[in-house]
Formats: C-alpha cells, structure tokens, sequence
C-alpha cells in the first residue's frame, strides 16, 4: 500500500471525503488521490517519490512555478518580522497602488483573504450601493461557495453533479437570476422584465469553472451596454483571469471596464488573499468610509502581501505574457495533433494560458455545450497522463494552467504522454 494511500485512508476518517475541497478527491476520474510532498518550478513530487509535470499549478495561482526562490526569500523574510498584527501595514498600501495601477476598472481596492470573500462582498457592496437585490448570475459559473452563488455552479459543483446544495434555503437563491454564458439576449430579457431590481450582472469575463469558455464577439460590451442603460453594475470575476491572461486582467484583453472586479489566486502567488474593488464612489460605501459592512482579521497580512508583491513584480517585464503565450500555444497545437493521429474526437478551448480539452464534437461556448463532453473518455485520458507522469486537473470542468516554469522539455514530454493517452480515451 503505497503512503499517499495510507495517508487518503486516515484521512478520511479525519475529514470529510479525506480532502479539504471536493475535487481533490478525484471522484470524477477514479483512484485515491496522491499527496503532495514538495514541488519545485512545474515537477510536483508525491509522498512516495514520483514525480509529475503539474498543469494544475495549485489551480492557477502559481504562474512562476513552484517555490520560486524569490517569492519564497520574500515570504521567509516577512515571516520574520511577524505573521500577522492585526493592524495596517506598508505592504498593503503597497500592494493596492500595484492593483490600481495594473487593473483599469480599480480606483480603490479592499484586500480580503480568498476569491470567495472577493465575489461575497462585491455582490454585497453591489446591494448596498443600488438599493437592489436581484443578481444575475451565468449558468455554470463559479464564484466561491457562498449561498446566493452556488445556484447552478460550475467547477467542483459540476464536477460533483450536484444539482443543487442541501443547507442553501430557497428564499436566498430566490433572487439570483441565472442565464446561460455567451447569451446576451437572456441579460436583456431579464432586465426587461425586472428593470429595476437588478443589483449587478456578475460573470467571469473568460469563463473558467465550466471549463474555459472565452466570450463571444459583442458579448462583454453589450452586457456592459445594458448595465449602464438599466443602472446596474456590471462585476467582472477575475480571481482566474486577473494577472492570468494579460498583466491587467481580461478586461484590458477585451477592452470592457466593469464597474467592480473581483480577484485572488495570481494576487496572492500561492498565498491566501483576495481583493475586489472598482469605481470609487462605489467602494465608498464599504466600512469605515460607508454603510456596507465587510472586515477579516487576517486581511492584508505581512505575509500573503509579501508573496502576493514579489510574484507581481515579476509579470511586469515586457515579453513576460508572449513567452507565456508562445508556451501554450505549443502545448495546445500539440495536442491538437496527437488528438488527430489517435482519431480522437476533441475542441480545445484556450485564452493565453488557460486551455481546456474538451471530448467530444462540436465547439464549448457556454456550459451546456461543455456538459455534452464524455467525462468517460476524459477520465480514461487523465488516468493515463497520470500514469505518464503528467497531472492535469481532475475534472472535465476545470482550467489547465501553463507557467513561466514549463520548459520546452516538459511541454514535448507532455506531448509524448499525450500520444498514448488519446488512444486510451479514444
């Protein structure tokens, strides 16, 4: 019995399912799960001493790599100086200035400790700012697993097929409006016919947790279009996208500015924290300025920002995004390839370096299209690159992640797995 194996055994007579977010669990793709030991650049190594090319990248976050040495020296010397106080420091105003800077919707940014705490408060702040409580939400959409938002998930809830979420009443998800992505008329039905009760439309301007789906032509600016005509605010959730698919997030690729951005993951560089913020009148009404409450006591702590700044800084240089793009584009050409030879039916989905391979005919612009996809033969697929040596995230419905840490050699040796994965899902 191998030690990851002992280890998933106890685990789950400790905790729930054994992991600690359900898709860890590999439900969806069959077998225990391994444990991670340790990772270096893109390798992680089990707790038995097997090595794998990791395109799950802690999902998403680790855009350097792992244990990038100048993001851990920041962290150990934050560390050093006091894990957390309670109180303001240098680094958090730090950090704001760089998010203002980067991200064009931010004129003020409140930090927070998670993607989940993000989206919450700025549907909260959205409420409290309009005076409304009608949300709109995209069918298969993740934004963290808070009660108003889990009404017809993606990510982990898709994987699950979990219809719905035993300990969500009714009269909370009563006024979250939900419409399939990539289907601007729906918004526009909706606020037809509620023209004044809609708080904000809140989406992931490339969505990730039904896979990735990239906007359709029109689709962002014409959401944005009737968020301004009906006094909406528009929420872009970009705790994915953010720092990800370009330095100032999806809405600089798309060129549409919302009125609130959502963040986490790349923010943070592997490190626990999350920021949302926007126009300024509106985040002028979050606690102590304004009336909407929102706080956290680890919010902004020395160590999450010291990690957060030095994987930040290092995105800045120029050239950065087009090496990371030439990266995945190898990787996605390749598989298109090793994909035709095998006589595998599959579409890719790819904005810069996030890629989805979908299996089965037909193009994924929204999540019921993803839904069509065999998650048989993904499975088939993914339990043979495991057994290359090559980790890719456990569910048909999840993003892969390329990093500044993948080399030419691990993307071929990623290639060459592929060559006989595809005959094995074929």
């Amino acid at each position: 019995m191998s030690k990851s194996s002992k280890l998933f055994a106890e685990a789950c007579n400790l905790i729930p399912g054994g992991v600690n977010s359900p898709v860890r669990a590999w439900n969806a793709v069959g077998g225990d799960p391994f444990f991670v030991s340790r990772a270096k650049g893109c390798i992680l190594t089990d707790a038995d001493g097997k090595n794998y090319i990791d395109y799950v990248c802690s999902w998403g976050p680790l855009i350097l790599g792992h244990a990038h040495p100048v993001v851990v020296k920041a962290v150990q010397e934050a560390a050093s100086e006091g894990l957390t106080f309670g109180a303001p420091t240098e680094r958090e105003v730090q950090i704001a200035r760089f998010l203002v800077d980067a991200v064009p919707s931010l004129e003020k940014v409140r930090l927070v400790n998670s993607g989940t705490e993000a989206t919450l408060s700025a549907i909260r702040l959205a409420r409290g700012f309009t005076g409304r409580e009608k949300i709109v939400k995209m069918i298969g959409g993740y934004h963290g697993h808070h009660d108003a938002l889990l009404a017809s998930a993606g990510s982990g809830v898709a994987t699950l097929a979990i219809p719905s979420t035993p300990g969500v009443p009714e009269s909370v998800v009563k006024d979250t409006l939900l419409v399939p992505y990539n289907d601007a008329e729906a918004v526009a039905r909706v606020f037809a016919a509620a023209p004044e009760d809609v708080a904000c439309v809140i989406l992931e301007p490339v969505a990730g947790n039904m896979g990735v789906v990239p906007p359709s032509n029109g689709y962002l600016e014409t959401l944005r279009e009737l968020c301004d005509r009906y006094g909406a605010l528009l929420i872009f959730d970009e705790v994915m996208t953010g720092f990800r698919v370009h330095f100032s997030g999806a809405q600089a690729l798309y060129g549409v500015t919302p009125d609130l951005t959502t963040l986490g993951k790349i923010v943070g560089g592997g490190m626990p924290m999350g920021a949302y913020g926007g126009r300024a009148d509106v985040m002028s009404k979050i606690a102590p300025e304004g009336p909407v409450y929102q706080a956290g006591t680890l919010s902004g702590n020395p160590v999450a920002t010291a990690c957060g700044l030095a994987t930040l800084e290092m995105l800045k240089p120029d050239g950065f995004y087009a090496m990371l793009e030439e990266k995945s584009r190898v990787l996605e050409e390749g598989l298109r390839k090793e994909a035709a030879s095998a006589g595998a039916a599959i579409s890719i989905n790819r904005v810069g370096s996030m890629l989805t391979v979908f299996f089965g005919e037909g193009e994924v612009t929204d999540f019921a299209s993803a839904c069509e996809s065999d998650s048989e033969r993904f499975a088939a697929f993914w339990r043979a690159m495991l057994k290359e040596g090559v980790y890719l995230p456990p569910s048909q419905f999840e993003a892969w992640f390329v990093s500044a840490s993948h080399t030419n050699f691990e993307i071929e040796k990623t290639l060459r797995a592929a060559h006989n994965a595809f005959r094995a899902a074929v």
